[in-house]
């Protein structure tokens, strides 16, 4: 049971999108192309072959999902700008058409009491500066601080929050190492050379919008998966401490320390990315907010990937782990010196089917948000400053790698009409957010 009244008065209470996974109009008033575009069209990436052209059609019934928030009673909103949107090669000239979109989206939520919560790079990099090396390419830093100064000069007045980056793991390690996402690459050491960049450009963006006088806080989202060793053995215990370098510390230590793990770069030898003088002292750069996205943990084996015994999964295949995000929480305070931190996304996907009445009955989620949700209440109890948490997420959309066959959402899309009907865990955030126990 978990009710609105464990948390202090003034927590936000909020839910989450991307822009490229729910605004489709890929090719309207403007907009360029994206990584994300470049790799829907390569076989093969996609489980089932679809691509974000359409997906929840947001550009479109901006106003109609704006009017689900409202009456769904949250306090804010999160979503992302999509880049190729503002500058369509990346860099130069500024799409007008692009900027008003947004404009309307934050005045719209506003118009509605809904605090806009806004991140600038959620993963659809303008193709035309991958063709020219993308987060390999040292000179793309230079040209994501014009493109935040743009963002910010016409939106930042209005804003509640601006993140940076969005889980700058996926679109360096995942993508450029693992080759699961956008661009699709497969070399450790261009992972590691990615992600230097995206911390890099967060710190000088930082820098540069605050050059301006913007009063908005500012911060950067990283997904955090705390890694639990499966057994004593000594070989896991040491997987455990290396998937932590490699998930979570190697992100969380330039940005809080100035510093990147040691035991992390011994490992790395060769790999380790180009650090140049003043890079770790400009991406330390002092935060307003950390944000955390939190879905599961890692559970190390020397062994391979392990199922412990009993336990519940997600339709990702994410272990159930709710007291991993209380235990997350109070390690990071303990650890490090930290800003006031905001959860935002925390979710799961379930294959979501009508049933015979006509709703989406989805116990499993509702059981979910519950846990966290109690599992969150347990960490600010413990001291953990926690500020506003963020359901992931309002709508089913374009789940990346696994297009359409993933849903997420408190809000049932149904792809074929873009009709919305709400899931049981809609009406039971709704409920939570009036104060009802459950």
């Amino acid at each position: 049971m978990v009710s609105r009244s464990e948390f202090p008065p003034d927590f936000t209470f909020g839910v989450a999108t991307a822009s490229f996974q729910i605004e489709g109009a890929a090719r309207e008033d403007g907009r360029g192309q994206s990584i994300w575009d470049t790799f829907c069209r390569e076989p093969g990436r996609i489980r089932d072959g679809s691509d974000g052209d359409v997906a929840c059609d947001h550009y479109h019934r901006w106003e109609e999902d704006l009017d689900l928030l409202r009456d769904l009673g949250v306090d804010a909103y999160r979503f992302s700008v999509a880049w190729p949107r503002i500058q369509p090669d990346g860099r130069g000239k500024v799409n007008g058409a692009g900027l008003d979109f947004y404009d309307r989206l934050v005045d719209g939520l506003l118009a509605r009491g809904v605090q806009a919560h806004t991140t600038l790079y959620h993963w659809d990099l303008p193709q035309p500066l991958q063709n020219t090396g993308g987060w390999l390419d040292r000179e793309v830093v230079g040209r994501f601080v014009d493109y935040a100064l743009v963002v910010a000069g016409r939106l930042g007045d209005r804003l509640t929050t601006l993140s940076t980056l969005n889980e700058p793991w996926c679109a360096s390690l995942l993508s450029y190492h693992l080759g699961a996402h956008a661009p699709g690459l497969r070399e450790r050491r261009w992972g590691l050379r990615a992600a230097h960049h995206l911390l890099l450009a967060h710190g000088q963006a930082l820098v540069a919008l605050r050059s301006t006088g913007l009063r908005t806080p500012l911060g950067i989202v990283l997904n955090l998966s705390p890694a639990y060793p499966f057994s004593d053995d000594p070989a896991d215990v040491a997987r455990t401490a290396a998937d932590d370098g490699y998930a979570n510390r190697w992100f969380l230590d330039p940005l809080l320390r100035g510093e990147y793990p040691s035991d992390m770069c011994a490992i790395y030898g060769d790999d380790n990315p180009d650090v140049q003088d003043g890079d770790l002292r400009v991406i330390q750069a002092p935060l307003d907010f950390l944000g955390i996205n939190y879905y599961t943990r890692t559970l190390s084996s020397a062994q391979g990937p392990q199922r412990p015994a009993g336990a519940e999964f997600t339709h990702m295949d994410w272990e159930v782990y709710p007291q991993g995000l209380t235990e997350l929480l109070l390690r990071l305070r303990k650890d490090y010196a930290l800003p006031p931190v905001y959860i935002m996304e925390n979710g799961a996907a379930y294959p979501d089917e009508r049933s015979p009445d006509g709703q989406f009955h989805d116990p499993q989620r509702v059981a979910y948000l519950q846990r966290h949700l109690a599992a969150l209440a347990q960490a600010t109890q413990g001291g953990a400053d926690v500020r506003g948490y963020f359901v992931w997420s309002l709508l089913d959309n374009f789940e990346w790698a696994f297009g359409y066959s993933r849903r997420f959402g408190l809000f049932h899309v149904d792809y074929a009409t873009l009709q919305r009907t709400p899931k049981d865990s809609a009406r039971w955030y709704q409920s939570f957010l009036k104060g009802v126990q459950s």
